[in-house]
This record gives C-alpha cells, sequence and structure tokens, in this order.
C-alpha cells in the first residue's frame, strides 16, 4: 500500500513538518522488472526522493543504478504534460479534445483515400500487457489496419521464432531462474548480463560456488566475460557456425542422449548428417576461433549431467539470429538438456516486457494469446471475444523495419507511434527518416519530444512508470503486477486512457469501454484463454498474493508453470523438431573489404537504456555515460591512426558518425563496438543496413563492415 505520513522535524529551533509519501512499483528498464520503492519527502519547496529495493520472486530486492535513477526523467524538466500539434513546423499547446478531433480528421480522410490500411500502427515493448493487448485491438478493430508491429521486433524476434520451430512455443525461459545455480554448465551466448540485466548476476554467482562452468561466448571482453571459465571470442555474425562446431565435436565424441532423441525428437539424422559433412578448420576459418577452443568448450557442456543456454542480442540481431539460435537448441536437444531439472534454454528479454508485449496482439502475425492471425479457428476465438465477425479481423502485416518500407512507398500514409523511437533503434536509420517525412499525419505518442517524436505531426504526453498501472512479463515468463499510483502530472494520460479515448473519438466507443488496467486484464485473460501463453488463471489479486504467476495458468487453482516440456513439447505430435543450420547461406552479405576492412558490433552499457530517451534525462545516468564512443584495440587503432580519446569517424556503404575512441584490449582486432544508446551524429544505426533475417525479420545489428578515420580537424583530448 502506498503511505503518507506528516512527520514533525526539529531544525534550528523551528518546527518543520516533512510530508513523508511511499510509492511501490517495478524498475520500467530491463526485463528483471526490479520491484522498487519510492520515498519521496517534502518539506516547503524541497524534495527529496529515495529508491529502494524490494523483495521479489525474481531479483529478490535488488536493483541496478538504472532503477535506482528512473525516477529523475520522471521529473524532468522536459516531461511533456499536455498535446503539442505542429503548426508553421512549431509545437504549440493544444487541448485534449482538439488532439482527439485531429486524430479524427486526419484519420478518417487517410483512409478514404488509402483505405483502412493506409495507417499503421507501431508499438512498444516497454507497454504493460494491458496497453500492448489494448494497442492490437485498437489497429485491428477501431483502424482495421493489418499494419501494426512494435520495437520488439528488433529484440527478440529471432529467439521467438527459433523457439516456435524447435519447441513449437516461445517463453524467454524454458524453466525459472531458480533453477540457475544447479546447472552444471552454462552458456551464455552474445549476452552482457553484467551491464544489461545486473540484477541476474547473483543466479551465476551462486552457479559458480555450486562447482558450475560458466562459458561465455562474446566477441568483446565485458562484465560478464570476467567471471567466465571459458570466453570464446568468435568473430560477429558467426554464431551460427560456431553453433555447429560445437554439435559436431558433442556428436563425434559421444555426448547424445539416444534415449532422448528417441522419444522425444524428431530431425536428428537429417542434422547429424549435416553436421557429419562440415568440416571443423571450415568453422575455424568462419568463425575466427581455433578448433581446440571450440573442442573444449563443446567437451565441457558434453560432460555435464546438468546444463542451461542462454542467449541474447549478441546471437539473435543477425541477419541469420533465427538459424543462430537454432544451432544452439540443437545442442540442447542432442544432449537432453530440456524439460529436466537445472536444465533448458533462456533467451535474455531485453525490455522490461518483451515478453508479454509480444504475446497479445502487437506483432503483424500475432492474435492475443500467442495464436496466430492466419489461423481461421483463432480468428473466430478472438472475434469472438470482441464481440465482431472474423471476417472483419484484417490479415496479416509486415514486420518493424517493413512498415517503413511501405511508408517510403506511399503504401502507409498516417502513422499512429506509442513509446518507441525508430530513428534511433531502426537500421538504415536515414531511410527511416526520410520515410517519415512522407507521411500525411503522424501521432506519437510519448514522456518527452524524442528523436522521432519531434517529426510527428501531433504528440500526445502519456505517463511514466511510476503512474502507470498494470502487469508485465518478466524473462521468465512470469506475469507480474507494477503497482503505479504516483499522481500525473498536469494533462498526462495512460496508454490505455489515450487509445481508448481516441477510439471512442473515431466511434468504436463500444469496443474500449474499459475505466481501469484490470478491467482490460480480465478480458486479456478471457482472450489468451486456451491459446499458447494462457493468462486465464492470473488474476491482480493472486499475483499480488504470489509475487508473479508464470504462464501458462489456465485456471484459477492452477499454480503456474515453472518448466516448460517435462513430459511433451507444443508441436502437435508432442515431439521438438531439429533444424539444420547451414554454414553458407546464412552468413551476412555484408562482409568486410577493402573498403570497409572492419566488424563493428553494437551493444549497451550498464547506464543506459535502448535509445536512451528516458535515461539521457537522467543526470546521475548521463554523468557515468554522456555520450557515445568506439571500443578499439590499440593496434587496430595504430594501424589507422587513431589516438585514444580522440574523435573517430566510423563509416558504411549506409552513412556515417563522429564518436570518441577509448582504447581496449579486449576487443578482437578486426572489430570495433559502439554502444546504440544516442542519436543524431552519434546514432549507430545510421551504420547498419536494411538487410533482414528472412525468418523473422531481425535486422543485423550486430554485424556491419565500417571503416575508422580521423575526422577533419580531429584533435586527442
Amino acid at each position: 500500500m502506498d503511505q503518507q505520513n506528516s512527520v514533525l522535524v526539529e531544525h534550528e529551533n523551528t518546527h518543520e513538518v516533512v510530508t513523508e509519501q511511499t510509492f511501490h512499483t517495478q524498475c520500467p528498464f530491463c526485463s528483471m522488472q526490479c520491484k522498487l520503492k519510492l520515498v519521496e519527502q517534502s518539506s516547503g519547496a524541497e524534495t527529496k526522493n529515495k529508491v529502494t529495493g524490494q523483495k521479489n520472486p525474481c531479483s529478490e530486492g535488488r536493483m541496478c543504478i538504472k532503477g535506482m535513477y528512473a525516477h529523475q526523467h520522471v521529473f524532468s524538466k522536459e516531461r511533456l504534460k499536455y498535446p503539442l500539434l505542429k503548426v508553421n513546423g512549431e509545437f504549440v499547446r493544444i487541448s485534449w479534445e482538439d488532439a482527439l478531433c485531429q486524430i479524427k480528421q486526419h484519420f478518417t480522410d487517410i483512409q478514404k483515400v488509402d483505405g483502412n490500411h493506409g495507417i499503421a500502427v507501431y508499438g512498444s515493448a516497454s507497454l504493460t500487457n494491458e496497453e500492448a493487448y489494448l494497442l492490437g485491438k485498437f489497429a485491428r478493430v477501431a483502424l482495421k489496419t493489418k499494419y501494426i508491429d512494435y520495437n520488439g521486433r528488433y529484440c527478440m524476434s529471432a529467439a521467438a521464432t527459433a523457439a516456435k520451430l524447435t519447441f513449437g512455443i516461445d517463453r524467454g525461459f524454458t524453466n525459472s531462474l531458480d533453477e540457475i545455480p544447479f546447472a552444471e554448465c552454462i552458456i551464455l551466448a552474445g549476452t552482457n548480463l553484467a551491464e544489461c540485466q545486473p540484477t541476474i548476476m547473483p543466479y551465476f554467482i551462486k552457479a559458480q560456488k555450486n562447482g558450475a562452468s560458466i562459458i561465455v561466448i562474446d566477441p568483446r571482453e565485458t562484465p560478464t566475460t570476467k567471471m567466465a571459465d571459458l570466453h570464446i571470442k568468435l568473430k560477429p555474425g558467426t554464431d551460427a557456425a560456431l553453433a555447429n562446431g560445437l554439435l559436431k565435436v558433442i556428436l563425434e565424441e559421444g555426448f547424445v542422449d539416444e534415449g532422448f532423441i528417441k522419444n522425444r525428437v524428431n530431425g536428428f539424422d537429417e542434422v547429424k548428417e549435416y553436421i557429419s559433412a562440415i568440416e571443423m578448420r571450415e568453422i575455424e576459418k568462419m568463425t575466427g576461433v581455433a578448433g581446440e577452443e571450440i573442442r573444449k568448450a563443446a567437451l565441457i557442456f558434453g560432460k555435464a549431467k546438468t546444463g542451461m543456454i542462454l542467449t541474447a542480442r549478441g546471437v539473435e540481431q543477425q541477419t541469420d539470429g533465427t538459424m543462430g539460435v537454432c544451432g544452439y537448441l540443437n545442442i540442447l536437444l542432442s544432449t537432453g538438456k530440456i524439460g529436466k531439472p537445472f536444465c533448458g534454454f533462456g533467451a535474455i528479454t531485453g525490455q522490461s516486457n518483451g515478453q508479454g508485449a509480444r504475446e497479445h496482439g502487437q506483432k503483424a502475425d500475432q492474435l492475443p494469446g500467442y495464436r496466430s492471425i492466419e489461423n481461421e479457428e483463432h480468428r473466430r476465438y478472438i472475434a469472438d471475444v470482441w464481440g465482431i465477425d472474423k471476417d472483419e479481423l484484417p490479415g496479416k502485416g509486415v514486420s518493424a523495419f517493413e512498415i517503413f518500407e511501405r511508408i517510403d512507398a506511399g503504401e502507409i500514409t498516417g502513422l499512429f507511434l506509442m513509446c518507441s523511437n525508430p530513428i534511433v533503434s531502426s537500421p538504415n536509420a536515414q531511410f527511416v527518416t526520410e520515410a517519415i517525412k512522407k507521411l500525411r499525419f503522424f501521432v506519437a505518442v510519448d514522456l518527452f519530444i524524442s528523436e522521432t517524436a519531434r517529426m510527428a505531426d501531433l504528440i500526445l504526453p502519456s505517463s511514466s512508470y511510476l503512474e502507470d498501472e498494470g502487469t508485465l512479463t518478466n524473462l521468465e515468463g512470469r506475469v507480474t503486477l507494477r503497482e503505479a499510483t504516483y499522481p500525473c502530472p498536469e494533462e498526462v494520460k495512460h496508454d490505455w486512457e489515450i487509445i481508448c479515448e481516441i477510439a471512442r473519438a473515431l466511434g468504436k466507443g463500444e469496443y474500449f469501454p474499459f475505466s481501469s488496467p484490470e478491467e482490460i486484464f480480465n478480458e486479456l485473460r478471457v482472450a489468451s484463454r486456451g491459446g499458447q501463453s494462457d493468462y486465464y488463471g492470473i488474476t491482480y489479486d493472486r499475483i499480488r498474493t504470489t509475487g508473479g504467476i508464470l504462464w501458462p495458468c489456465p485456471d484459477l487453482v492452477h499454480a503456474g508453470t515453472k518448466r516448460l516440456f517435462e513430459t511433451r513439447f507444443a508441436h502437435e505430435d508432442g515431439r521438438a523438431k531439429m533444424i539444420i543450420v547451414p554454414n553458407h547461406q546464412n552468413v551476412p552479405k555484408e562482409q568486410p573489404n577493402f573498403e570497409y576492412p572492419i566488424f563493428l558490433t553494437t551493444g549497451r552499457v550498464l547506464a543506459h537504456y535502448l535509445t536512451g530517451v528516458q535515461t539521457r534525462k537522467s543526470p546521475s545516468l548521463v554523468a557515468r555515460n554522456g555520450e557515445a564512443f568506439m571500443e578499439i584495440h590499440p593496434e587496430t587503432a595504430m594501424k589507422y591512426n587513431l589516438p585514444d580519446k580522440a574523435l573517430v569517424k566510423i563509416s558504411s556503404k549506409n552513412g556515417s558518425i563522429i564518436v570518441r575512441s577509448r582504447y581496449t584490449n579486449g576487443i578482437r582486432k578486426d572489430t570495433v563496438f559502439v554502444p546504440f544508446h544516442w542519436a543524431d551524429t552519434q546514432n549507430v544505426n545510421l551504420l547498419v543496413s536494411s538487410e533482414l533475417d528472412p525468418f523473422c525479420k531481425m535486422p543485423g545489428f550486430k554485424m556491419t563492415a565500417v571503416n575508422v578515420r580521423p575526422p577533419v580537424g580531429n584533435t586527442s583530448i
């Protein structure tokens, strides 16, 4: 419960009344979703805030510096507090009534000319489950457009697609976090947990104390690799080949669980035949990793009685990301390390609600409950829940980046953007900028005037994590409840309220009658019932009692599902499916060459989150990292005459940026690293190509061919 107390404090012979208020919430950043308590003390004109972590099943009361200082962006003077309409190139304040009239007029005009699909909806994995669900319903019922996708497409789509292909279902973890300390071997592939999800680290520290071997696969040395028993420093973009190499050793050394394969897996013989034909020297050449090192890692994992493999963006944000993850899942299946205690797969979700936000209708091909929009039975069920005819539901749309390609082609002329910053987060970012300029009407919903929102015709102010109540689903698949009762400033509204009000303005109010997040969640529960991500047995009261429930949870007496696949997989025949991962077809088309001889890879730093729209408004976080930088090996830097701490121009065939160099011996000599939290001339995604994974449409953020040079007039600082 949130509390307010008045406390009498004696201070220099005066009596001063200090008002103290307590607000419970969850961190808005990573998928650990740490529980937080904000204590606000007010005395006269002065207000002080203190944040502490609160006990919960996932982070157990821990928090990192991002959570500690998240409230600073909420109280930023740059916070949006009322609707803004662009008039003659400048934003002017208007009323909510006028804002809704603008939307009604422009969206109606666009659809009269360009049809229902003339408008696209672009969502966010930072939305609550209720808001993600409502946004999908809004697109398909209020706007009747097929074009909806979200920024999570750039996050976990490769892992989600691979899990669906292999297991038949996608949940972030196939087991729960509390099993990690008891696994004998853990592979962390392409994940820098110590900076991206710091509060998860004690699970791995406990595992090491229990004797576990930890193998980290990453082109860079990071705070995460420092705890590794073995660090494999592969070339960027070669994870699929490395996974094949590990599997080859496992097969040749006889670490296959024959009984598990026989009873529970399809496709093993075909994969074995393919892997047997690959030469290890071919894998060595592709990955830049010695065969003995690959062998060592495979033997450690193969000999372990229990083991887990966790992947993240380093593997997934590739144009062969789906196949890369499938390669690691092949290893798990071959050794039988899935569906058993202390064994399993984990896709480390990036955004706070990266799991839940894709389960209930924001993805182009999905309906609530992880149902398929192309399945007639699924369409019928959701149409009945929504009170419409199934034939009124539009079909499958396109992925996030492909939406901007449709905008550029003139097929989409209106855009409704909610809590995302695609000008910074998208590949080929300059192309996205130019596409957005072609829109006839663009509405953005955000906390701030982000780099993308500043291009909008209309901006609507949304609420923050301190103010917006709702459920979120963490990296395990645990549904949690964010209690958020801090009052919204001035004319700010919750995202769910904004969606409902626009729907009413468009004449669809009967489908959006909600007056609270809990009402929306109760409809979501019904919509998800019987689907793969079944939330029907989860209620606000049950979450408050338990601290969170792992889906699927089909009824009100079900305790939730801590471990998937104990007896069967989610394919119709109950068996998993191993997938052949080709070594050559999946190599990114863009490789280093004479003009662009260096690999560029990207990632996060501890103090910032995604495109930095929120964290760059927190002074305490900006003080830790105020600008982008380029990590480069000193020998590589000397080759290109680049001093340490000097401004550097990085160019690819798509564009160029200027950042500051940072020497490190902890990166491959053929690779540089730039974090992606900054915009404009420091936006690293200006360099990334438009090439997409053919299965999940993930861009190849983690491997771009670049050159590095001093910019004109550069001096060392």
